[in-house]
């Protein structure tokens, strides 16, 4: 049990750190990606923040078997090059015993992946899909910024500033709107000291834009022809927004809503949920036989073929899951693909000195020092 308890406390110090670092480095290029929207105003900062932190548990999924592979592998890996494992061999500790003490910590994960594949997940989903509706009611209005130019919407041409929002956005202290027709090249401007929205029926959702003490500018620039109008006050229909700009993700679906569904992707979806705590048990025995190295190779000799295994595990997947959504075969090509790796994990296990060979004809990264 101690020896048990050292060698959890080390894979698992280890995986946490592993899986800390990705879920930082994807989830800060996930946030910057949707900055750029929020800066632009084609999202609300709420809204930025919500989506970053909705698809955490979907990015665990995948990150902690990975975490847990180069876990396993960085803490065996400096055990056999301290020369520890050869300490531990010789008390009698062989090698399937230390594959026995590293499935224990992945056995752990595999319940956490489980939680998070076929319930957190899902939910997360869902409250995803609620803040992306709650973004889609937005108006145009809503997604100002005050004291800004801002350009909303793609291929929009109206530039509109607003000095400061009150009353929860619908009062509007002084508002400029500049917009060009792109067919006759009229420039329309609009100058108002204040203005509001008004909801005129609430289950249709109309809103107008009520301008106060302002003026209108219609001409061609460049040119004297252009009207001039003075207003007190000028109201127009705001276009309606989109809350439905996408279908209901099937990510979103819990596990008795996809049972119910007898589709190829539905199906597909099942499966790859169901399977994947399997994923971080049979990339466990693969890394344990893996971390065995020589401490003249260095302790990432098999760093590079370990993660690239990992990669074709991974990618077969992914690849078997797209064929099974497109409807090109049955849910057994995924579970054909866990156990071709399985195999390979029982292979590096018994027939370890084959794999051993053919490891060490490939080039190793040279240590610090070497020539």
């Amino acid at each position: 049990m101690i020896i048990f308890r050292y060698l959890s406390r080390q894979i698992i110090l280890s995986t946490l750190a592993v899986s800390t670092v990705l879920t930082l480095l994807i989830v800060s290029g996930r946030f910057v990606k949707y900055l750029s929207f929020a800066a632009a105003g084609e999202m609300s900062p709420e809204f930025v923040f919500q989506s970053v932190a909705y698809r955490i548990p979907g990015m665990l999924v995948l990150i902690l078997p990975l975490g847990l592979f180069l876990g396993v592998l960085l803490a065996y890996g400096r055990m056999y090059l301290e020369s520890e494992m050869v300490v531990l061999n010789a008390s009698g500790v062989s090698g399937k015993r230390l594959t026995m003490f590293a499935l224990g910590p992945a056995v752990g994960v595999a319940l956490v992946v489980t939680l998070l594949s076929l319930y957190v997940s899902p939910i997360s989903w869902q409250q995803i899909e609620i803040a992306y509706a709650k973004q889609s009611e937005r108006s145009e209005l809503d997604s100002l910024t005050p004291g800004r130019f801002q350009r909303l919407g793609k291929g929009s041409n109206r530039t509109t500033y607003i000095n400061g929002v009150q009353e929860d956005g619908k009062a509007l202290d002084f508002i400029f709107v500049a917009e060009r027709d792109s067919q006759s090249d009229e420039l329309r401007v609009v100058l108002a000291e204040s203005g509001r929205q008004v909801i005129t029926d609430p289950k249709s959702g109309d809103r107008f834009v009520v301008l106060k003490n302002g003026y209108r500018y219609e001409g061609v620039p460049g040119q004297a022809d252009y009207q001039q109008v003075k207003y007190a006050e000028y109201g127009f229909l705001m276009p309606q927004p989109n809350a439905n700009l996408r279908p209901p993700e099937i990510e979103a679906m819990t596990l008795s809503e996809l049972l119910n569904h007898s589709e190829p992707r539905y199906q597909a979806e099942l499966h790859w949920r169901i399977s994947m705590p399997l994923l971080a048990l049979i990339v466990t025995l693969i890394a344990v036989p893996m971390s065995k190295t020589n401490p003249r190779q260095g302790r990432y000799a098999k760093l590079i073929p370990s993660i690239l295994l990992y990669m074709l595990y991974l990618t077969l997947l992914t690849s078997a899951k797209g064929t099974i959504d497109d409807g090109k075969a049955s849910v057994a090509l995924l579970w054909l693909v866990h156990a071709g790796f399985f195999l390979i994990a029982i292979s590096l296990m018994f027939a370890g000195g084959v794999w051993e060979k053919l490891l060490n004809a490939l080039p190793s990264i040279p240590k610090r020092g070497d020539a």
